[in-house]
């Protein structure tokens, strides 16, 4: 791993419960002055977290990646927004109509037209 700020912050967002610094220098293959230094511009940046953590009764700090803002894209199929935003139904994923309908549009809309298809419009 080349030790860069984005290699540390897809290490960290990889882990839902984070990744304890005393660790991540570790598992970057760098020194732990040059991890500290990439853990500063990421917390400068606001794109993680740290929270103290006690290990074995050393302090060390567990380093949570911070969830950015959703790509409006992706509540989009087509013109329609996802039916989940304002749907007060209890179903589940996998049974909801709404969401099935949805995620059919979002997939014919992906689909390319063919260069014949082209022809007859």
């Amino acid at each position: 791993m080349s030790g860069t700020e984005e290699d540390a912050f897809r290490l960290i967002a990889s882990e839902p419960d984070g990744v304890l610094q005393s660790e991540l220098w570790k598992i970057m293959g760098v020194d732990s002055r040059k991890c500290s230094r990439i853990v500063k511009k990421l917390l400068d940046t606001d794109r993680v977290e740290r929270v103290e953590y006690r290990q074995d009764g050393i302090k060390t700090f567990r380093l949570i990646a911070k969830k950015g803002p959703a790509d409006p894209n992706c509540l989009l199929a087509g013109d329609e927004l996802i039916p989940c935003i304002a749907c007060e139904l209890e179903c589940s994923l996998n049974e909801c109509n709404l969401l099935l309908d949805w995620m059919y549009q979002l997939a014919i809309s992906d689909v390319d037209i063919t260069p014949a298809e082209e022809g007859k419009a």
